[in-house]
Order: C-alpha cells, then sequence, then structure tokens
C-alpha cells in the first residue's frame, strides 16, 4: 500500500495546541426540556469558555431542516433549509433559526474559533408525497441477493418543499424537486418493510462491502450517480460554507455513498471557497485496513475518524479488572498508529452514548486515560466530546469534566515538540514532550491503571530519559487526578533520567518554572 496521503497537513486546523470540539451530544436541545435558548445562541453564549480552553475548530450539529421539530437533522428533509422556512411545522430547527445560527457563527470568527458543517448526504427523510416505484426486495444480510420479483410499491419520494421562497426573492439558489429518479432504494411501503432497490437502477460499486454493499442505511436512499443530484449537492457545498461562514466540514455514515462523489464534492468546495478546508468523514468501521484503504481512496481529501482507537478505549474501560489491561497495547491496530497523519481521533460521541445504535461508550475508570492518549501525544487531531465536557450532558461526570479541562489546558501550554515513549509496563506507561521554540519546557506524563497503590505509598512510577541536557532540572507535578500529599519535585539526574510517579489515572509533570 502506498504511503498515507497526510491529509492533515493540507486543512486548516488552527494554531498549534489547538484541538476540535463535538459542541453537542444526542440529547442535546431537547424540545421536552423547553430550554430558554436556542442551541445556537448557547453556543454563542458559551464562546468565551471555549477561547479560553483553546477551541479553534468547533463541529456543530446538521444545521438542516429535519423531517420533524424534534429531528436532529440526521433526518434531512431540506438541506437548503437552515431554519429559514415553514416547513414540517416549523420554521426553526431543533437547533435554532438561520439568523441565530449566523450570528452566532459571526462572534465565534471574532475569536479565531470556526465551525465544521455535518453534512447529511446519504437520504432523505420526511417526504411530501409518494409515488409508485416498481421494485426488488433484498436480503438485508446480502443487499447483492434479490428476494422477490419485480414489483410495485407506493414509496414517499416526492420532495417539493412547498414552504420554500421561491423566485427573484429566494435567498437559496436550487429551484430542485425529488422524486424517484433521485433515489435507488427505500426501506419502507405500506404493509411491508424491507430494503427494496428500485428496478432499474443498482446500487453504488464505491461504497463499504459490508452486508455485501452498503450503499443503502436508511430513509430513501440518494442516487448520487444522478446528474441532477450531483448539481444539487456539488452546489450546496459552497453554499452552505459561504451562508454559515463555515471553515469545513464533518460527513456523515460515508461508508454508505459513493466515494468518487464524496471526493468531487469535496474538491469542488475547495475549489470554490477555500483550499484549506477542513473535511474529517465518519467512516464507522473497527478495522484500520478498511480505514486506511479508504484514506487512498478519498485521495488525501479528508481525514477520518479513528473508529479502531474508539473501539480500544472501549474494550479496556470494560475490564473488570485493571491488571488486565496493557496500556502499551492501546494504541495497536488503530489508524492513530498507521497513518497519524490522517486521524482525527475521539474517545465518544453522540453515536456512542446508551442507548444509540454504535453504543460503545468510554467508562468513566479509562475515560481520562484516554484522553491524556489523543490530546498529549502528537499522532492524530483529537476531537472532545461535549458530554463529557459540559453539566448539562446526560453522560455528566463532574470528575472527568474537572480533570478534562486540566487535559486541554495541558495540551494547550505544555504538550509540544518531539515525543520519546516509555512503554514499560502494562498498568503504567509513560512520554515525554520536549518542547518547541516557543514551548522549551515540555511536558512528562504517566499513565497508571493501579494508581490505588497510592493507599500504601507505593504509587506507580515510570522512569523516563529526558536527555543530559536535562540533567539537574527540576519537574512539578501539573495536577494529578488524585491529591497526594507528597508534593516533591523530581529532580533530573546526571544521567539525564527522571522517575515520575502517577496520580491517579493521569499524572502530567512540567519544569518547576512553568508550573507556577
Amino acid at each position: 500500500m502506498p504511503p498515507p496521503p497526510r491529509s492533515l497537513e493540507r486543512m486548516y486546523l488552527g494554531p498549534p495546541g489547538r484541538n476540535p470540539l463535538m459542541f453537542f451530544e444526542w440529547n442535546s436541545a431537547d424540545p421536552a426540556r423547553k430550554a430558554k435558548q436556542s442551541w445556537w445562541k448557547r453556543f454563542q453564549t458559551t464562546l468565551p469558555e471555549l477561547e479560553r480552553l483553546g477551541f479553534t475548530l468547533i463541529w456543530l450539529p446538521p444545521p438542516n431542516k429535519a423531517m420533524g421539530k424534534s429531528g436532529q437533522g440526521y433526518d434531512a428533509y431540506d438541506l437548503w433549509d437552515l431554519g429559514e422556512f415553514n416547513q414540517k411545522g416549523t420554521v426553526s430547527t431543533r437547533w435554532g433559526t438561520k439568523a441565530e445560527l449566523q450570528t452566532a457563527v459571526a462572534a465565534a470568527e471574532k475569536r479565531n474559533i470556526s465551525v465544521l458543517i455535518d453534512a447529511v448526504l446519504n437520504h432523505k427523510m420526511g417526504a411530501d408525497r409518494t409515488e409508485k416505484v416498481q421494485v426488488v426486495k433484498v436480503d438485508q444480510r446480502n443487499r447483492l441477493r434479490t428476494i422477490g420479483p419485480v414489483k410495485e410499491i407506493v414509496a414517499w419520494t416526492g420532495f417539493d418543499f412547498p414552504g420554500r421562497t421561491r423566485g427573484p426573492t429566494s435567498t437559496i439558489p436550487s429551484t430542485m424537486r425529488w422524486d424517484a429518479r433521485h433515489f435507488n432504494g427505500v426501506d419502507y411501503t405500506k404493509g411491508d418493510t424491507g430494503i427494496f432497490r428500485f428496478h432499474g437502477k443498482e446500487w453504488s460499486h464505491f461504497v463499504d462491502l459490508e452486508l455485501g454493499n452498503y450503499d443503502y442505511l436508511l430513509g430513501v436512499n440518494i442516487d448520487h450517480t444522478n446528474p441532477d443530484v450531483r448539481e444539487d449537492l456539488l452546489r450546496w457545498g459552497p453554499w452552505v460554507l459561504n451562508t454559515v461562514s463555515a471553515r469545513g466540514f464533518r460527513l456523515d455514515a460515508i461508508k454508505h455513498y459513493d466515494y468518487t462523489f464524496t471526493r468531487d464534492f469535496l474538491k469542488t468546495c475547495r475549489s470554490t471557497v477555500s483550499t484549506d478546508i477542513f473535511a474529517v468523514g465518519e467512516y464507522w468501521t473497527g478495522d484500520a485496513n478498511i480505514l486506511e484503504e479508504r484514506l487512498h481512496r478519498f485521495e488525501g481529501t479528508m481525514a477520518l475518524f479513528d473508529v479502531s482507537l474508539h473501539n480500544n478505549f472501549f474494550t479496556a474501560s470494560k475490564a473488570t479488572r485493571e491488571s488486565s489491561i496493557d496500556l502499551r497495547k492501546i494504541l495497536l491496530g488503530s489508524l492513530t498508529e498507521r497513518c497519524p497523519a490522517d486521524s482525527v481521533t475521539f474517545v465518544d460521541n453522540h453515536d456512542t452514548m446508551p442507548g444509540q445504535m454504535l453504543e460503545s461508550f468510554v467508562d468513566a475508570k479509562f475515560k481520562l486515560i484516554a484522553y491524556a492518549m489523543i490530546l498529549l501525544r502528537p499522532a492524530g487531531f483529537p476531537c472532545v466530546f461535549y458530554g463529557d465536557l459540559f453539566e448539562d450532558g446526560r453522560q455528566y461526570n463532574p470528575h472527568v469534566a474537572e480533570v478534562l479541562r486540566k487535559l486541554i489546558l495541558a495540551r494547550l501550554h505544555h504538550a509540544y515538540g518531539a515525543n520519546t515513549d516509555h512503554f514499560v509496563s502494562r498498568n503504567c506507561i509513560g512520554w515525554f514532550r520536549e518542547g518547541d521554540d516557543a514551548h522549551p519546557g515540555g511536558c512528562a506524563v504517566v499513565l497508571a491503571t493501579d494508581y490505588r497503590n497510592l493507599s500504601n505509598k507505593r504509587a506507580p512510577t515510570c522512569v523516563m530519559y529526558l536527555g543530559q541536557s536535562r540533567s539537574g532540572q527540576r519537574f512539578r507535578l501539573l495536577f494529578g487526578e488524585i491529591e497526594s500529599s507528597d508534593t516533591s519535585d523530581v529532580v533530573v539526574n546526571s544521567k539525564g533520567v527522571g522517575s515520575f510517579t502517577s496520580r491517579g489515572q493521569v499524572a502530567v509533570w512540567v519544569p518547576a518554572s512553568d508550573a507556577a
């Protein structure tokens, strides 16, 4: 396989030490909670804290009109309606109005914080009318195998968008009405369920091969080979970036639609708007071989979320005994290990929360180790999850949030330069960041799963070689997860070696001069 495309090096990432934040969870802006302000306004009021923590890219939820008032936007009805038209019983989306979104993004830009659009390009839902369509039913476990004759069904495939303002006063350039010609499959007709491929059409050949062919996911499946579809979506990409003043995309469910279209979509946006727009794709597989192969298919147009590393975190967090976790192997088999300049790392997101289809929520007993591994190491581009940081999240853990803030600030102020690993014990590992010209101090990081030994004064220790140029230098504990009466500095010996203890799951040590 050729070398990784190193896609992140061609994108806007913000200044060094900064990183993205996913600013929502699955239950955010729940209408039943009757919030006093819209989600876009909440984002705006949170900007001072986001700036203090050093976030420069914010992944916002899908801004498009959903099939209903409470839809998150993944049930995409009208991509061109950002909370502007009275459709599906509401002008506002779940998250707020178009004007509120634009105001919030403008306020963010004044603080050098940019936003990412969550683009849902795989399917539509909430059609305005039905049509008669010739279909064949396919095996749900092998979508390439038909299991019935050609038959006619009544399907919800007509999207007329009657609430849009049309004509010379329209604020959007699209006049397209969608019908059965623009799709290739559905999963529902009156009196029957399953997966129905439209007769005379094929699934895309350029999708994931799971279940034979994973083109179909849900709703009414978009046919990206249709010229009208391509024209409308390729026009939407630059339009939404310019309309919102966004800096890039998080692309939803990309394993389910034509990767040649995805490449063209991003190339069009870069040639039209900016050559360095950020793009990361959600390609949900734990197989890093597949992720690496797809990176080459996308020709370096996007990075991918490292699902394989997330799965490693989740598996470790479910271990019944800490002693069964081997911290030295957490990175093995991950996209970050293989393609660090193409990997967006994460611990959890809205899809991994309890009750979701991809439920795999990392337990609090391991979460801080996981965050330290993505935030304080140079490999990958780490994305923090809203639900781990902010109090109104359903899975909020105040201790995790407190230490996570410290980890984010440690990344911002100390985690720079070359990295030297000291993965010497299954239950205690560490690494040293050497610093750079602007941050010469660097930091030593210690992670431990057997930190409970603190109670008998045998704190797990990681011996690290820092280099003889550091001989005599004092390192002080910047923070540890657990308070300890031992506040002694670590003095690097004449051979350039220091012995750093853990303070709970995570401890960060910095030169004493940087710890003030």
